[in-house]
């Protein structure tokens, strides 16, 4: 099944997502890294990223692959180490998919960047960027692409990406993001769709240029 953080609902809560009435399921089988996303990121729809092929964020908060050796439950929240992030393009928009590992894992003394994993855990890499490629083929779909030729970032980047996300957010929940759009035409509006603020933590103790700290 694919579940997916409820944005647009009261609560933010976790359901299983659904297209035009329809319940949504992995066709093409299970995952073998654990799948989740950061909080407080938000890829900005109305945002194009120089590297992203010309496309816009896709909405969401940013996707996590967890490639350590545990099972994380549905709703658990972990602490991770980044290690790298891939641009996937999805039906013509921005996907990011940040590379990380649990920090207590066994593995994680060992990785700090992306080439660590090329080389302590080959394969990995190609196995997730391949799993994305055609995850929805059995949906009738054609194959994902990727840009940056592909390739994973390191983690300078990725941590760069997640900061801007995290701008993104703070934009969004504060209302300025709103205030932008008026400056917007019905088209680029209509990108932001209506997402719950009801259930977002207080941000009168954050500083405006602070940034999460991995």
């Amino acid at each position: 099944k694919k579940y997916e953080i409820a944005t647009d609902e009261v609560g933010n809560f976790i359901k299983q997502d659904e297209k035009k009435g329809v319940l949504r399921e992995f066709k093409k089988g299970d995952i073998f890294f654990n799948y989740g996303c950061l909080p407080r990121t938000w890829e900005d729809p109305t945002f194009v990223h120089p590297d992203a092929e010309g496309c816009r964020g896709d909405n969401d908060p940013v996707d996590v692959c967890e490639i350590g050796s545990r099972i994380v439950k549905t709703g658990e929240i972990r602490p991770v180490k980044i290690l790298g992030i891939l641009c996937m393009i999805d039906e013509g928009e921005a996907d990011w998919k940040v590379v990380a590992i649990d920090a207590e894992d066994k593995w994680a003394p060992f990785l700090n960047d992306i080439d660590d994993v090329a080389k302590q855990l080959p394969g990995t890499l190609d196995a997730i960027r391949e799993w994305f490629r055609t995850y929805k083929i059995p949906d009738g779909k054609p194959p994902n692409v990727f840009g940056l030729d592909e390739k994973f970032m390191d983690k300078h980047y990725a941590l760069e990406i997640i900061k801007e996300c995290n701008h993104a957010w703070k934009d969004l929940i504060t209302g300025e993001k709103e205030r932008q759009l008026e400056q917007c035409d019905v088209e680029v509006r209509g990108l932001v769709r209506k997402l719950s603020k009801s259930n977002l933590v207080d941000l009168s103790a954050v500083e405006d240029d602070e940034h999460p700290t991995f």
